[in-house]
Parts: C-alpha cells; sequence; structure tokens
C-alpha cells in the first residue's frame, strides 16, 4: 500500500537526539530479545499459545458488549483443525460482540463479496474524474471494476485453494480468510507471504487486503502493550473486532498516510492542525475525528477501515496518538479516486480491452476527507497514548514490508510477458527441461536469467523475515525487523530493473502501437496485423495483446502497483535505511573483526593456538558471547 514515511521527520521525529538514540536502542533490544527467544522455543509448542496475554485462543468478557450471537467461521474445516485445537488447549467462550450482523450476511463466496459492495447501510460519498458516483453502482464504474475484480481474487483463491488462502483461528474457533487472520506460529507469517506471491501471478497488480492484514497483526499486539502498560481496555476491544471481520469475512483497509503539511514539522507545528487526522471531540460514548488520509489502497472496497497514526508523536500531541475502526460507509466520509496513468482506457468500449493490457484486473488509490466522523467507543483502539504510537508504525511496517513479496508475484508476470514476447519473435532459448531452441539469443536468455535471479531475491528476502518471526508478548508472531526491512529496500530498487529489462526485450512495440480500433477498421486493420507478423504461428492479436501487458505493466495503470508502490509503499527508501542502521550491530561487527585481527584487548576466547590447547582470554569489551 502507498504508505509514504519520510524519515526525518515521521518514524525519527522524538524530543532531539537522544529521543532517537532512545528508539533506535528499544528497538534493537526488542530484536535481540525476539531472537533469544526463537531459539529457545519450538514453533509446534502448544506453549507458544499460552504467551502473555493469554494467546489467541482465550476470551475475556467485557460488560460493555452486549451478546449477539455465537461466531460462526466461514469456511469448512480441513484435515488437522479439530487437532491443532486440542494441541493449543483453546478455550472459545460464548462471543459477546457490539457488533451487529452486516446487512450483506456472512461472505463466503466471491458472489457474497461483490454484493456486499452494492448493499452498503448508508449512503456513500465517492467521486470519480470530478462525478459523484452512486453508492450501489460504483463498484461496477469501469475505471473502478478492475480494482474491486483484484480483491474479488483473494476470495476466488480462498475457495480454490484452502489450504493455501485460510487458517484456522483461535479467535473464533474456526477457518477464516488468511488475510483476516492474526499469526499464531511461524508457519502463519509465512503463508501469508505464499498466498501474496500467489495472487501477484494471479492478478498482476496490487489485490489491497495487505494493509489490512498488517493492521491487524500489529495492531493485536500494541493494544495488548497499551493495556499493560496504562490499564486500558482496548485490547478486549479489538479482539471482538477481529472476531467480527473473521466471522463475517469482512475486508479491512488501513488508514495510515496523512498529508503532513510541512514536513520538518510534527502534527502540532502544522499551521493547519487537520493535516494529520486528530481527535476533535470526545464524547460519553465515543471521538470525533477530523482530518484526511492519502494514497489509501483499497478502502473504496472494503468493510471497514483501521485508523493508525502515521509517525512517532511527542506527548503534547495526544488527539493525534488515535486508532480505531471505521465503516467503510459511514456518516463523514469522502472518497476521492487517485488518477492513474491510462486508467480511462478501462472505460473505453469493450471492444478496446486489448489497449488495456491487463483489463480484469487494476489497483486503487483513494483520497479520503473525515469530516467529524463519530467512532464509538467499542471500536477505538488508542485514544491519546502518545508513547506508544512509534511502536504501533514500527510493528505495522515490519509486517508490511516483508508483505512486498507480492511484487515477486507480479514480477513472474513481467518476465513471463518478456519471455512470450521473445519467443512471439522467434529469440527465445527456453530454460529449464526445453534446452535451447534454434533462434535463440544469448542476450536474451541472459536477460530473462538476470530477471529471474533478481525476481527470486525479493521472495527469499521476505521469506526469511517470515521465517524468523518471534512470538510478541500478545501471543501472535511478527517477523524479524532488520529482514523485513532488507526486503522492502530490495523492493525499492529490483521491480524497475526488472522493468528495465522487459521494456528492452520487448522493443520499441509497447509504446508505439496503433489503437485497437485502428486494428478492428475494415480497411487498415488486415495491413496493421500483416505487419506486425512475428514468428511463424504467432496471431499479432495475441503479439500485440503481449505488449500491452508489458506496457500495463511498466509504464501504465499497474505500473502504479508495481513500480511507484514499490518505491514509496510501506515507506520509502530512506525509512527502511534508518531502521537497518538502527539494526545494523555494527559495534558487535567491530568487536567480532578486532577479535580475530587480534586487535588490542581482545582475547583468544577459547581458541585453541597452534602452541596452546587452552582457552585465550577474554573477548573485546562489548563483543557477542561465544557461541
Amino acid at each position: 500500500a502507498m504508505f509514504f514515511f519520510k524519515a526525518n521527520s515521521n518514524v525519527l521525529r522524538s524530543c532531539g537526539r537522544g529521543g532517537r538514540q532512545r528508539a533506535a536502542t528499544s528497538l534493537a533490544s526488542r530484536r535481540r530479545a525476539a531472537l533469544s527467544s526463537a531459539s529457545s522455543q519450538r514453533l509446534d509448542d502448544p506453549g507458544h499459545h499460552g504467551a502473555p496475554g493469554g494467546g489467541l485462543g482465550t476470551t475475556t468478557p467485557n460488560n460493555d458488549f452486549e451478546s449477539v450471537a455465537s461466531s460462526e467461521a466461514p469456511y469448512g474445516a480441513l484435515a488437522g483443525d479439530a487437532d491443532r485445537a486440542a494441541r493449543a488447549h483453546r478455550v472459545v467462550a460464548a462471543t459477546t460482540s457490539p457488533y451487529p450482523p452486516p446487512v450483506h450476511g456472512r461472505i463466503r463466496t466471491t458472489s457474497d463479496y461483490l454484493a456486499s459492495l452494492r448493499q452498503r447501510e448508508n449512503e456513500m460519498r465517492v467521486y470519480a474524474l470530478g462525478e459523484r458516483l452512486d453508492t450501489s453502482s460504483y463498484a461496477s464504474h469501469p475505471v473502478i471494476a478492475p480494482s474491486v475484480n483484484a480483491v474479488a481474487e483473494t476470495y476466488r483463491l480462498a475457495e480454490a485453494q484452502p489450504e493455501l488462502a485460510t487458517a484456522f483461528s483461535d479467535i473464533i474457533g474456526g477457518r477464516v480468510h488468511r488475510f483476516a487472520h492474526v499469526c499464531a506460529s511461524a508457519e502463519d507469517v509465512v503463508a501469508q507471504n505464499l498466498m501474496q506471491r500467489t495472487l501477484g501471478q494471479r492478478t498482476g497488480t496490487c489485490f489491497q487486503r495487505c494493509v489490512g492484514m498488517d493492521a491487524i497483526n500489529a495492531g493485536w499486539t500494541v493494544t495488548h502493550l497499551v493495556d499493560a502498560a496504562h490499564g486500558t481496555p482496548y485490547h478486549d476491544r479489538f479482539r471482538a473486532f477481529v472476531a467480527h471481520v473473521q466471522s463475517y469475512n469482512l475486508v479491512v483497509g488501513g488508514a495510515m498516510t496523512d498529508p503532513k503539511g510541512d514536513r520538518s514539522k510534527g502534527p502540532s507545528g502544522q499551521a493547519d492542525p487537520d493535516l494529520f487526522v486528530r481527535i476533535v471531540d470526545r464524547r460519553p460514548d465515543g471521538i470525533v475525528v477530523r482530518g484526511a488520509k492519502t494514497h489509501q489502497t483499497g478502502t473504496l472496497n472494503s468493510h471497514y477501515l483501521v485508523v493508525m497514526p502515521g509517525q512517532r508523536l511527542s506527548r503534547d500531541e495526544p488527539e493525534y496518538a488515535v486508532s480505531c475502526a471505521i465503516p467503510v460507509d459511514a456518516p463523514g466520509l469522502t472518497y476521492v479516486l487517485g488518477r492513474q496513468s491510462c486508467d480511462t482506457r478501462s472505460a473505453e468500449p469493450a471492444a478496446g480491452a486489448v489497449d488495456v493490457g491487463n483489463h480484469k484486473y487494476g489497483g486503487q488509490e483513494m483520497t479520503i476527507l473525515f469530516d467529524d466522523v463519530f467512532v464509538p467507543t467499542h471500536r477505538v483502539f488508542m485514544d491519546g497514548e502518545t508513547d506508544f504510537a512509534a511502536d504501533l508504525v514500527e510493528r505495522f511496517t515490519a509486517y508490511h514490508r516483508r508483505s512486498y513479496v507480492c511484487k515477486a508475484g507480479v514480477g513472474d508476470v513481467v518476465i513471463g510477458a518478456a519471455a512470450e514476447l521473445a519467443a512471439m519473435n522467434g529469440v527465445f532459448g527456453g530454460g529449464g527441461t526445453t534446452g535451447k531452441k534454434s533462434g535463440a539469443a544469448s542476450h536474451i536468455k541472459e536477460k530473462l536469467v538476470e530477471m529471474t535471479f533478481l525476481n527470486e531475491t525479493i521472495l527469499a528476502a521476505g521469506l526469511a523475515a517470515s521465517h524468523a518471526a518471534t512470538p510478541t508478548p500478545a501471543g501472535n508472531y511478527e517477523p524479524d525487523v532488520l529482514l523485513a526491512n532488507v526486503c522492502k529496500h530490495h523492493v525499492t530498487r529490483i521491480p524497475y530493473e526488472i522493468a528495465r529489462l522487459a521494456t528492452d526485450l520487448a522493443g520499441g512495440a509497447m509504446a508505439t502501437l496503433p489503437s485497437d480500433a485502428d486494428f478492428r477498421d475494415a480497411h487498415l486493420g488486415p495491413l496493421l496485423s500483416k505487419y506486425l507478423a512475428g514468428a511463424p504461428g504467432v496471431d499479432p492479436e495475441d503479439r500485440r495483446r503481449m505488449f500491452r501487458l508489458v506496457e500495463n505493466l511498466t509504464m501504465g495503470r499497474n505500473a502504479v502497483g508495481y513500480l511507484a508502490e514499490s518505491m514509496h509503499g510501506a515507506g520509502s527508501p530512506a525509512a527502511q535505511r534508518v531502521v537497518i542502521n538502527k539494526l545494523a550491530d555494527f559495534d558487535g561487527k567491530r568487536a567480532f573483526a578486532r577479535r580475530l585481527a587480534g586487535c588490542a584487548g581482545c582475547g583468544d576466547d577459547d581458541v585453541v593456538s597452534a602452541t596452546s590447547d587452552a582457552a585465550g582470554s577474554p573477548p573485546c569489551p562489548g563483543s557477542p558471547p561465544s557461541q
């Protein structure tokens, strides 16, 4: 998602240099503790679910909650679900919830999801290209429909491959969509990545649900920590929200990025206080928020928004320390669709769908205006706790930065399109078990190999971060922070190089091809097709479809998700480098080097020398203990 964190004014901003040093120390200490904990625990140990906070399966009653109905899982059980429940010693109590059933009912199928977008409870204010759209039909608007289809594909995947796109939830005691799942093991974190790559392959675009998934997991931890520090009731509220989302199989969008205004100043230093979403009124039954969120991915296709602060806050900024869940159709919200390159091609006649490149799927970015939106108490998860704003941002970005393995899935499509065009040109060299074919050009093969090498690097970094996931005090698992930032930093570079190579392999026709209308002209069409001929047996229409797909991914509508989002989503490159610097442990690395070089003050530390089999003197001060 398009979350723009500026390192010099957001995550880093605090009260002077000392505050930044304390933040760095806290993050580094948390990572060391997590890695130490992971090394001493088995991932399949039921004790993980009994971590502080009661794990994921217990329920703490809250008298503020009105009992509505028992939770019901949207997906049927798979083999092993009962065994897992028994191993985890799960206790699912009768669900108490302040959430009435949604008007569209429980979503079980893709058709149910599409119907839910036409059955909003309230009239919505949605604008696209200067026009206000009707609430019941905006999802079928030609520019918006491809993004709806991309989200719908997440439900299709759950129906087709439930072992990949669903998970057993200890919270409601049944199988739920993985995008609504709170990770209860490192395997759960890894499975998110595998699902994300698959969806990238299936859609060739952003499928818009990763922000909500990562907000759910980060929120699960932070609400528990805030409660422990301040005695607040946020975790129970958040648990009830997650149970509602899981049971009714809802889509959650995240809302973190504020307009920010003057980047050299924080929220309280702005000339206009509304440049960051803030609480403008506190009532006995809830809060009122005002402001805007920008670059919001897929929110119009969601059922709920989870509002979060986007940066570190000072103690005198409690009105900006707000996290809450808001129905997408809540009164006071206005949505304005962002423009994307070539987006109106989707509005051209159906006969011209070839020119779209990928006419089935597309992304969506919105600007959301909050005009004094009321949020009832049971949907408020942070209210003034400025000391946890940065923690929420850091934990969210740890999840979200390794979520960018979705770009490896889109990269598979880019590589496939480039290879297909090479084959259509008669110069594809094959690969794997196919061997080298007649007419293959060595430089074509080398470029395809380079693209694949780069693409798999994204996946490798993301999977490494997820495999190294460790339990939090709330009982859920979060990825390794350093490796997650390494993954995202690769993503700020690699898709651009893959796109460059794809453009090289495609040739100039991807940018200069006549329109589909010209190809369909009775006189021009046959001539244009004649001169678009490729290798023997290649249909010229298939060739131009492939040209348009490469155009779509590298400079058209879906380049927003593949390139611009890769650069700025989940934080621009400088934001990742800040975290990498925090966690690099240069002092420890210096100690390793000094010890091996035999520098003054560094002993052999149990290393047997050529002249003695006795243990040496202690290692350099501050160096890690011997393994």
